[in-house]
């Protein structure tokens, strides 16, 4: 018996001398379970004012068990580790992750599945107690209130100027983001940063020549 022969028998023997009676199996998966009822209660807090996706969140819960289980199992068997590494190679994944938080809890719920089923429960709650505390404390941190689109739509014959003295008036920072002109019809899409935007709208709507004036604030990631 050569070399390679005596590390590969010693080597499988290694792999599956794994001892686990099935109350350990039981409590890792029930550990398992409870900690992904957890994440699926953080995540729809933390979501709640945000688009929310149920099936999603059902999705990275049952994850965890289903991940746990796969590692409780190849522990006991290489062959068996090998063809859940075969079997799990050609599952494509085509579902686009729109949200990165969303990335976060769907990397959490696998890692809990790792963890527990590698009989390390412990670390899975630590880890996901920690990870909560971060989230909820960097939620708090304040950030720049994104800027607001005023569009306006006028007569051909209203000023650019006039518009805009108006908007400086009022506002901390403006930029003219689009102008359509046409024959008729002046349109304009302005960038503003103002605390004041009843007055700005007010103030607009005394010239005669403005048809209409929309102001819109949306809740979008901010770049500066």
């Amino acid at each position: 018996m050569g070399f390679a022969d005596i590390f590969k028998k010693s080597f499988i023997e290694g792999f599956g001398s794994t001892e686990m009676g099935f109350k350990e199996v039981l409590f890792a998966l029930l550990i398992t379970a409870f900690i992904a009822l957890y994440i699926f209660l953080i995540y729809r807090v933390v979501t709640r004012r945000t688009f929310y996706s149920k099936n999603f969140n059902i999705s990275i819960a049952i994850l965890s068990v289903i991940i746990a289980g796969i590692i409780l199992t190849i522990q006991f068997s290489i062959v068996i580790s090998l063809g859940m590494v075969g079997a799990l190679s050609i599952v494509r994944f085509r579902t686009a992750i729109k949200d990165p938080m969303d990335l976060v809890f769907l990397f959490w719920s696998i890692s809990v599945g790792i963890i527990c089923g590698a009989g390390l429960a412990e670390v899975a709650v630590v880890m996901s107690l920690i990870i909560t505390a971060g989230i909820f404390l960097l939620d708090k941190f304040p950030v720049v209130k994104a800027p607001m689109l005023l569009v306006i739509n006028a007569q051909r014959t209203a000023s650019m100027d006039g518009i805009l003295s108006r908007v400086e008036k009022h506002s901390r920072y403006h930029k003219v983001k689009a102008r359509n002109v046409t024959e008729d019809n002046l349109n304009m899409v302005i960038e503003l940063r103002t605390d004041k935007g009843n007055e700005i709208v007010e103030a607009l709507l005394l010239e005669e020549q403005i048809k209409s004036v929309s102001l819109m604030e949306h809740d979008g990631e901010v770049t500066c």
